[in-house]
């Protein structure tokens, strides 16, 4: 496979504007200001209530995206400017309130990128004046939920695949628009995937994201049999042609496609260390693998050795058995062994299902490209992501709703990850408020496992949500590998049933006894009969 690593001194982030929301989070704080509410204390959390994909676990990423705006937010001359047309009923000194506005009285807890997150888990929280904390509402919550969407689908992949496949990010003609294109390979990435096609990831992250690339059908389809290769007919003074016209007769594969032959010599002379031939371009079998493994045998008498092929089409379980036995073949004709660990690539509107289902039938594929299935999420487009308001000056809010699942936690809160038998094995995640005492190793506490109070003593207890801003960013940008190293290790310590394909399970999210309370109480104060609360 061809592969390039961009380095560049600085790094560049893509950068949202300010001006990135919708119009009536600008119509509410005027409403705010005009009532003299806009610097009201609030605390809103960001949270959402199903995991995608029919699943049980969604990996939380975005993080990194959502700092880098609020570090930055500011509103421009010209976005003022603009907003005067928009609200065209506002005081001129609502507009000067607004150039003002920015993130120096705010505090923000969070939940790191790569963390397994669950329902109704709160995985940023704002607490700050009520007009800044409401403004930046739709943003945040863009700027998160797809970046845990495409991570999150990347895993699921993985773990359809294996561990021991090369996954590569090949998503940039079908994402929407470049700058999902960007952001989306970035967060595939995370989700494990070893690299991707898009150089301008490669770019922005310095290197840090491994660039890969082969070959279209328009450049085999290029060359015709008259197509002189010129100055590409030698590799180290050998004339490969020659070599490979000797190797087509030798084994008696004169019926090749030759314009498809002079298309390989001409990539690969270009590049000899990396050539990997896309082999469907005109026969699979008959023609491009067996044109592959002629310019190979010519690349390995100037000491190089060929990658392998790319399969974009037909069976592809099939073809890389069958091709994967020609390799041994004719490494064992001309006694060249590393030949039967030649790379197979396979692409092709590959997704979760059909990545069960070649593990399923057997298959000899090293690699997958895969493009419109990630970068999409065509299996699930959108996730749920909301943004809710839980406290106004000190005072706890509550959302009620006849579903269930659609009433908020009031209060600002801490998640803990608790760990009862093992330092490693996460055994549930609690949801205290943040003013109570957290639970501590080796000592016994009770929380609410639906309506029903357990005791539990715990070995581990790990804080989720940290102050990760205040006023600033407070922590450094998480690396691409240290992510991934962190979503490996949850995948080899979280109970396994979460992640099985067919009727995972759910991972328990607990309340404290003094947040259950307080929900069951302001239920009964809102609707003025006792409610039953608990979490789905």
């Amino acid at each position: 496979f061809f592969f390039l690593m961009i380095r560049r001194p600085p790094r560049s982030t893509q950068g949202v504007s300010s001006a990135a929301s919708d119009v009536y989070k600008r119509q509410m704080v005027y409403r705010y200001w005009k009532t003299g509410h806009q610097d009201d204390e609030a605390v809103f959390e960001l949270f959402f209530r199903k995991h995608p994909f029919h699943g049980e676990f969604t990996v939380n990423a975005g993080l990194t995206e959502a700092l880098d705006y609020l570090s930055r937010f500011k509103f421009e001359e010209e976005h003022i400017n603009y907003l005067r047309t928009v609200l065209p009923y506002a005081e001129p000194e609502f507009f000067v309130y607004l150039s003002k506005l920015d993130l120096s009285k705010v505090k923000i807890h969070a939940i790191n990128e790569s963390k397994m997150v669950f329902p109704r888990e709160p995985i940023m929280s704002f607490e700050g004046p009520l007009g800044i904390v409401q403004i930046i509402e739709s943003t945040i919550i863009n700027l998160n939920s797809y970046p845990s969407l495409i991570c999150t689908n990347a895993v699921r992949m993985r773990i359809a695949a294996g561990r021991n496949k090369d996954m590569i990010e090949f998503g940039l003609r079908r994402a929407q628009g470049p700058t999902g294109a960007t952001m989306g390979a970035k967060y595939a990435c995370l989700g494990t995937f070893q690299g991707t096609a898009n150089t301008l990831l490669g770019f922005r992250t310095q290197g840090e994201v491994q660039v890969y690339g082969t070959m279209a059908h328009s450049f085999i389809l290029s060359y015709t049999e008259n197509t002189d290769l010129g100055s590409l007919r030698k590799i180290k003074g050998i004339d490969v042609l020659e070599r490979a016209t000797h190797y087509r007769k030798e084994l008696n594969w004169t019926n090749t496609n030759y314009s498809e032959l002079l298309s390989y010599l001409g990539y690969a002379s270009c590049n000899p260390e990396n050539f990997l031939a896309l082999v469907d371009t005109y026969d699979t079998l008959n023609s491009g693998v067996k044109n592959f493994l002629i310019v190979a045998l010519v690349l390995d008498e100037i000491g190089v050795k060929a990658k392998g092929i790319r399969l974009d089409s037909g069976n592809l379980a099939d073809l890389s058995k069958k091709a994967r036995k020609m390799f041994i073949e004719i490494g064992e004709k001309y006694n060249k062994p590393h030949f039967k660990e030649f790379k197979i690539m396979a692409s092709n509107e590959i997704h979760e299902e059909s990545l069960y289902e070649l593990a399923k039938v057997g298959h000899e594929i090293d690699m997958f490209g895969i493009g419109t299935n990630l970068i999409t999420c065509l299996k699930q487009p959108a996730l749920g992501m909301v943004y809710k308001l839980v406290t106004i000056n000190g005072v706890p809010r509550l959302k009620l709703s006849e579903d269930i699942d659609k009433v908020t936690l009031p209060g600002s809160k801490s998640i803990y990850r608790i760990y009862i038998n093992d330092k490693l094995k996460p055994a549930f995640d609690l949801i205290c408020l943040r003013s109570e005492v957290p639970p501590k190793e080796g000592q016994e506490m009770k929380a609410m496992d639906s309506t029903k109070a357990v005791a539990f003593t715990p070995v581990n207890v790990e804080l989720l949500n940290p102050l990760v801003f205040d006023g600033k960013t407070l922590i450094p940008p998480m690396t691409i590998k240290e992510g991934t190293k962190q979503i490996y290790s949850q995948l080899d310590n979280f109970n396994p049933a979460i992640f099985q394909r067919e009727k995972p399970e759910k991972y328990p999210v607990l309340l404290s006894v003094e947040m259950f309370n307080l929900v069951e109480k302001m239920m009964k104060e809102a609707k003025g009969q006792k409610q039953h609360f608990y979490l789905k």
